[in-house]
């Protein structure tokens, strides 16, 4: 069963919108269940067709910050198949798929909060990301 979380946030700018809708499963191991990547050891994600490939970069960091979790809870496996990502293009960056994914995931598994957030910051005039402990995978840091 597929459930939807929409993650929004309101600013000057008009805020950003993401609606994730997923849903999980154990993999078949005797069965091509098309293209998926690799999470966690058995923690598996299965973006949807046609993503942009930053986008699912940022559906994969969502979903990796849990992945250890997810792993302990589901020793069989998990895999989580998103069936759409959509959101109104003027309030979109691709970094709101990992907040929603985020989302997503502590609403379907009751998992803890990390940290994840986006703020306007009105100094700059931008929405500033913030990843609780973990470091944005498109930065330089190590």
């Amino acid at each position: 069963m597929n459930n939807t979380f929409r993650y929004r946030l309101r600013s000057p700018l008009g805020g950003l919108a993401a609606d994730l809708t997923a849903g999980h499963r154990v993999p078949d191991a005797n069965s091509d269940d098309g293209f998926r990547l690799q999470i966690h050891r058995n923690v598996w994600l299965a973006p949807p067709t046609g993503i942009n490939w930053r986008d699912a970069a940022w559906l994969s960091f969502g979903l990796s910050v849990h992945s250890s979790d997810l792993s302990s809870a589901h020793p069989g496996g998990l895999l989580v198949e998103v069936a759409a990502l959509t959101f109104p293009p003027a309030h979109f960056r691709s970094e709101a798929a990992a907040l929603a994914m985020d989302g997503w995931v502590r609403m379907e598994f009751d998992l803890p909060d990390r940290g994840f957030r986006a703020t306007f910051d009105s100094g700059i005039g931008a929405h500033r990301f913030h990843w609780g402990g973990y470091s944005d995978p498109f930065s330089d840091e190590s």
